[in-house]
């Protein structure tokens, strides 16, 4: 049986490796860019690997962690504390320790409302019927105006943009939990030695070892229908193949398609990223990993990862500066990269009074118009399964059941499995 997976990111690697592990020898995977990993790939800096989009994964991510394990790179993953912040009204303040909450923009009162919907969503076992009703409406009703207003609003609108009081609770809910290993002095996160890039390596060469393929710069311009199956697909030729796992975003994917029927696909939102890495002779922030933002600046976040790794493996000062757009006319899109890396150190300079340019060695900049789904209301409905109703098609990625009610590599990693099962369960190779 030959399998062709669309997609070299983490969901397409997790599938071939499942794949080829339980005998299913014919498995190329199809990735357009110059190298594997999709969002978890990574710029190759003098002598050290970092990741284009900041990574960092959770305790919980059993999955992900288990197939380090397996590759022979868990051994090598190590638990930091990733400290966070908030700049807000032209000041940072850190949101650590106890102490440091107590100082924030956010009255006493306010604090104990947070607490209470934390936890309150900690003990939910169920968030299924919070699928329907908006983050925004929720808030309102369990914590008031004012904590939705100076806390959760900026979050959502840096996140969402126009879309942030469409999000749905279900999402927020997912989030929360997903970051809930907090001390008292920050929140527990894991980062492999030597970078991401180590474990996608890994993965990559597991699969050739077994016998799969992977082609980079190979982009496939459609997916190939006879009759009601799958025949194949053509990537700068005509490939022949029985099954076809789409790990693209919607968009992506209803451009390899000729045929109706795959509406559910297209009813997913996706939104855009603009993820700019500079090399800095020194630090921008304090002791802060993550920093959200409360201003008229062109970014949600700065990401400062040398806060989070000791700057000694690196050499230098690594601050991701990050911000998701909606659509295409969003000049973090349109316009260069060199515009929108002015427009960044811009809105840096209002910031932060103290930065200067010339304490920039480099930066990088990666741009996507398809990151990853938007969460609004009623998206569980419009989760797509991985078999389809066309013979031999599989849907997965960051849209399928795994990565909600928020994403993650975990998440992804789950996707590839979960698909590749389906596969497998329909050879009776399960």
């Amino acid at each position: 049986m030959k399998t062709i997976i669309i997609g070299g990111g983490l969901t397409g690697l997790a599938a071939a490796y499942k794949l080829l592990k339980n005998g299913v020898s014919d498995v190329t995977i199809l990735e357009k860019d110059p190298e594997p990993g999709g969002m978890a790939a990574s710029y190759h800096i003098s002598d050290y690997h970092i990741e284009k989009y900041y990574h960092h994964i959770f305790e919980s991510d059993t999955e992900l962690i288990n197939l380090m394990a397996d590759l022979g790179v868990g051994k090598d993953l190590q638990w930091l504390k990733g400290t966070t912040g908030y700049h807000i009204d032209g000041k940072i303040y850190p949101m650590n320790t106890p102490l440091e909450l107590l100082r924030s923009p956010l009255s006493i009162f306010d604090l104990m409302r947070l607490a209470a919907i934390v936890l309150a969503i900690k003990r939910k076992k169920d968030i299924s019927g919070f699928d329907d009703v908006t983050a925004k409406e929720w808030i309102l009703k369990n914590a008031g105006n004012s904590v939705y207003e100076r806390f959760f609003e900026p979050l959502l609108r840096s996140k969402f943009g126009n879309n942030h009081d469409l999000v749905s609770a279900a999402w927020l809910f997912g989030r929360i939990r997903i970051r809930s290993n907090r001390s008292a002095s920050g929140e527990r996160l894991g980062y492999l030695m030597g970078g991401f890039y180590r474990f996608v390596k890994r993965l990559t060469d597991s699969i050739t070892w077994m016998g799969g393929e992977v082609r980079t710069g190979c982009e496939v311009s459609e997916i190939v229908i006879a009759g009601d199956a799958i025949s194949g697909v053509s990537a700068g030729g005509y490939m022949e193949c029985d099954a076809v796992i789409s790990t693209v975003s919607p968009h992506a994917f209803s451009g390899m398609v000729r045929t109706g029927g795959f509406r559910e696909m297209l009813d997913i939102p996706y939104q855009g990223t603009a993820c700019a890495l500079f090399g800095m002779d020194k630090p921008l922030l304090n002791d802060t990993y993550w920093l959200n933002i409360k201003s008229d600046v062109p970014f949600g976040a700065v990401v400062e990862h040398t806060n989070f790794l000791p700057v000694a493996d690196y050499g230098e000062h690594l601050v991701y500066v990050t911000a998701y757009f909606q659509d295409a006319d969003d000049p973090r899109w349109r316009c260069t990269e060199q515009e929108v890396i002015d427009s960044y150190l811009n809105g840096l300079e209002r910031l932060f009074p103290d930065f200067s340019r010339s304490s920039i060695r480099w930066w990088r900049i990666a741009r996507h118009i398809d990151t990853a789904p938007v969460y609004l209301t009623g998206y569980a409905r419009n989760i797509p399964r991985y078999s389809t109703d066309l013979a031999g098609l599989y849907l997965a990625g960051m849209f399928s059941g795994a990565n909600y009610p928020e994403r993650s590599m975990n998440g992804s990693i789950l996707a590839g499995f979960g698909c590749a099962g389906e596969i497998m369960g329909k050879m009776g190779a399960v």
